[in-house]
Order: C-alpha cells, then sequence, then structure tokens
C-alpha cells in the first residue's frame, strides 16, 4: 500500500521557555516490507536538526531552541510504500531453546523490569501457551483483548501492566506491554514496535483519515524444522491480527520508553499545552515515486 503521512505537533505554553531540547522517532523504518519514498520534518520556530540511528536502529532527530518562545510546532511527512509480509511458518517449542534462537533473541527474551507480582500474572500464564510459538502468539492476539477492554483515558503513557491488570481496561500500549511478558515468559523474544495503523473506514469510502500512533508486538519465531534464520513476526492485539500492510512501522525496542515519538525538556516555569494529529491517505500506486 502506499501511504502518505502527516504528524503535526504543537506546543503552546504559558510563559515564555527557553533551552528547549527534543529528540523525535517519527521517521518509518525502511524493512523488507516498507520503504519510505519521501520524508520531511519542519521545526518552528526554525533550528538546526541532527540525526543519529539509535541502538535498536530507529532513526532519531534531534534539536534544541535555545532563544525565548511561546510556541513549538514540530511538522512531520512521509510518504511510505509497504507490502504484505508472508504469513509464518509453524515452527515447535524446541526451535525457541536453540543456542542459535536464544543468540538472535538477545536483550528481547530479559524480563522488562515492570512485571507485576506473579500472583498477577498467574490466571493469564495458565492459558497463553499454545502447541507451538506462533499458536501461541496468535493466541495472545485473542487472549489479551478477550480479557481486556480497549478504553482510551484509562492509563496513561506511564501505567504498568499492574495497572492494566487491576483497571480491566486500557490502549495499545498497555496490550503490548502485556503480551511482551507473556511472551517472554514462555520463552519467545519479544519487542515493543511503534508506528501508524492504516485505520480505513469500514465502508472503503474514504482515502484519507485520521489515526493515533499505534503499537503492535513483534515476536522471534524460529523457521520450521530447525532451519534457517528465526524471523520477526508483527502482530497486533489490539486488532486481534497479524500485522499487515496498513501497519507502517516507525522503530522498535524492549518497550514504549525506548520508542517514543517525542521527547524533550525545556528551561521555564510555563505549563505546556499539546495538540497533536496523524492523518494518513491512500495514494494511488502511481503516485509513489518508485512503486
Amino acid at each position: 500500500m502506499n501511504f502518505q503521512i502527516r504528524f503535526l505537533t504543537e506546543y503552546r505554553y504559558d510563559q515564555a521557555v527557553t533551552d528547549n531540547l527534543n529528540a523525535l522517532r517519527v521517521r518509518p523504518a525502511t524493512t523488507s516490507a516498507q520503504r519510505v519514498d519521501d520524508f520531511h520534518v519542519r521545526i518552528d520556530p526554525e533550528t538546526r536538526l541532527h540525526r543519529h540511528t539509535d541502538y535498536f536502529g530507529t532513526e532519531v532527530i534531534e534539536f534544541g531552541i535555545p532563544k525565548p518562545h511561546e510556541a513549538m510546532t514540530i511538522d512531520v511527512r512521509a510518504r511510505v510504500v509497504t507490502s504484505q509480509k508472508p504469513y509464518p511458518e509453524e515452527a515447535s517449542w524446541e526451535a525457541v531453546q536453540s543456542p542459535s534462537y536464544v543468540e538472535a533473541a538477545g536483550e528481547f527474551l530479559m524480563p522488562t523490569g515492570t512485571e507485576p507480582p506473579d500472583e498477577l500474572l498467574a490466571d493469564l500464564d495458565a492459558v497463553a501457551r499454545a502447541n507451538s510459538p506462533l499458536a501461541t502468539l496468535l493466541l495472545l492476539c485473542e487472549l489479551i483483548p478477550d480479557r481486556f477492554e480497549y478504553k482510551p483515558g484509562t492509563t496513561y503513557v506511564g501505567s504498568t501492566v499492574e495497572d492494566l491488570i487491576h483497571g480491566g481496561a486500557g490502549v495499545c500500549q498497555d496490550f503490548v506491554h502485556l503480551a511482551l511478558i507473556l511472551l517472554r515468559r514462555q520463552g519467545i523474544a519479544a519487542r515493543y514496535v511503534s508506528g501508524y495503523l492504516w485505520a480505513a473506514p469500514q465502508d472503503g469510502g474514504s482515502d484519507s483519515v485520521e489515526v493515533d500512533t499505534h503499537a503492535w508486538v513483534e515476536a522471534l519465531l524460529p523457521a520450521s524444522g530447525g532451519r534457517g534464520e528465526p524471523v520477526w513476526v508483527g502482530a497486533d492485539p489490539t486488532n486481534r491480527i497479524l500485522a499487515t500492510e496498513s501497519h507502517v512501522k516507525i522503530g522498535h525496542g524492549r518497550f514504549y520508553a525506548d520508542v517514543p515519538p517525542i521527547k524533550g525538556v525545556y528551561r521555564g516555569a510555563a505549563d505546556a499545552e499539546l495538540e497533536a494529529a496523524v492523518s494518513m491517505t491512500r495514494l494511488d500506486p502511481a503516485t509513489s515515486a518508485r512503486a
């Protein structure tokens, strides 16, 4: 699919601030199933941008605004082409115990450090394992939304999985954090993915929609029969599906804190008011530069 994406963020401060330092993780990733044909970032007040790639391979755009200002706008525009990955193959549980799998998994097998007490996870642990790693990933895509209501406003960016369990409701970030814990406890490496989801109307009548930033999980699944390299497979427990060409990936990490879209600090006692909007437009393939 061919998408044009605009991510517009506006901050307004009730008094002037200075030394406004920010790090953006907003550029869509380049993967075997996704390419970026165009990408631009504009900052107002105008400033110089610095780019580097973080430990997990996500591009980070950093900037600072030293002079006093009472508003800041971050305008991100991208054109992205995605394709559907083939459906993953089935493999046995023995494959995730192999030295080659454990080596490929790395830190994505380690505890997140935010796990709730074991007694809160016991009920989920008892039913979270299926007859293969792939079947377990698919099971969690049904189990989590069956057990927890998707309800914006019930949690916030700093909420924990324990908050989700006690409250019985959350958003995509919470569902992914729970999936990460349950997968890793089964010996399946898993990572947090940040991006966008083309949420097309059911009637298919619109080619442009307003969306929110989205999160899903990628699980490292071993190759069938133990032959070949393990592959990362995306799954979206919020929507009960494996990731599709409608998912536009920005980056991944161990959990949300590794891939926040915008993170910043400023000097001053001002309170900030934030407005953010993401629009996705589905393009005709002929409009893509290399489609």
